[in-house]
């Protein structure tokens, strides 16, 4: 059984009369890689910052292997932190920068050329040590950020959006190596972005924040498959869910939308009848049917990628357009008259008010 690194209770931050941070419980066990997402200014950069010490918390319980650091100043919490506009000093070379903590701490020579070499190795850079900073692409230079942090030999890695300055392809590509980095070196590791593929794609662990609360947290597919509100069942996936507004119905095993269109949908579970509901439908799942379907609509727009089509449907008796995501090219036009099917497994029902998945 895995020991928890990191173990944050009931943590609180305020600025003044402003809370950013209300009663966040996270464990992080050792080796574990944990990603933080949520919308912008929902606190998941500042609780990083109280990780690392950079910020003092107001209230609860910040532990690193037992430890209650909540007093203890940056430098002696024994983390390394990378940050997204990569933070190197631009009079220093990529040697340099990588050993800086090593040469602050009077780490002897050699040890010091050792660490250097292997990890410069370890992340394609030694052919670059000798380069300045400027002469370096934005790839390599979240790649000495990291360098720099690894060298440290840190109890925790700490990511603040560090790949939100690279254009997409690059993106893909990092975080693919920052992920076989973290798998290379069994390091415990704490994530944070604003990107939820970059989430699903690189954690074990995935704590998703809104207004400085924790929504749900668990394994990545956990969040897919269940969500437990609205809020995550919309941030969690992509393209994002489908919400219509329904009745659960007299059967209690139905749900009745549409007005005088009358449109129903199996929800594959009994719910009281009468109950004011959300139907989300993820558009990965929904399947297009000529003529007769479970639910009836007409085509707005079809956009295709090549691999993927993306078809927005107008159901009868909807406001909100549906969005359907199909694999390679979808031989249908704009303006034709469907149905749409989805297996009952796959609707997902929260209730009107709360906002809970029921």
């Amino acid at each position: 059984m895995a020991v928890d690194r990191i173990q944050i209770e009931r943590l609180s931050k305020s600025y003044g009369s402003l809370q950013i941070l209300k009663d966040i419980d996270i464990s992080v066990p050792q080796g574990c890689f944990v990603a933080l997402v949520g919308p912008s200014g929902c606190g998941k950069s500042t609780l990083l910052r109280t990780i690392a010490g950079l910020e003092q918390i107001t209230g609860g319980t910040l532990r690193i292997d037992g430890q209650v650091v909540n007093d203890v100043p940056p430098r002696k919490r024994d983390v390394a932190m990378v940050f997204q506009s990569y933070a190197l000093y631009p009079h220093m070379n990529i040697e340099k920068n990588m050993s800086y903590s090593m040469r602050l701490r009077r780490a002897a020579p050699h040890a010091i050329r050792e660490s250097i070499d292997s990890v410069s190795r370890t992340l394609g850079l030694d052919h670059l040590l000798a380069r300045m900073p400027r002469q370096l692409s934005g790839g390599q230079r979240q790649r000495v950020a990291m360098g720099r942090a690894i060298v440290r030999n840190p109890k925790v890695f700490l990511f603040d959006e560090p790949l939100s300055n690279l254009d997409a392809a690059l993106r893909v590509h990092m975080r693919t190596e920052i992920r076989k980095l973290h798998q290379r070196l069994g390091a415990t590791s704490v994530y944070v972005t604003h990107d939820q593929i970059e989430a699903m794609t690189m954690a074990d662990h995935v704590v998703v924040l809104r207004a400085g609360q924790v929504e749900q947290q668990g394994a990545p597919l956990v969040l897919y498959h269940r969500p437990a509100n609205r809020f995550v069942a919309g941030f969690i996936g992509s393209p994002a869910m489908n919400f219509i507004e329904a009745v659960v119905g007299p059967d209690g095993h139905s749900a009745h939308f549409g007005g005088a269109s009358g449109q129903t949908l199996a929800l594959g579970r009994s719910l009281p009848a009468g109950t004011e509901v959300w139907i989300g439908l993820r558009p990965e799942h929904l399947r297009l049917q000529r003529g007769a379907g479970g639910l009836r609509g007409v085509v707005d727009v079809v956009e295709s990628t090549g691999s993927m089509s993306f078809v927005t449907v107008k159901l009868d008796g909807v406001a909100a357009p549906v969005l359907v995501a199909q694999a390679g090219v979808c031989a249908i036009e704009s303006g034709e008259a469907l149905g749409l099917d989805i297996a009952s497994e796959h609707v997902h029902v929260f209730d009107r008010k709360s906002e809970r998945a029921l």
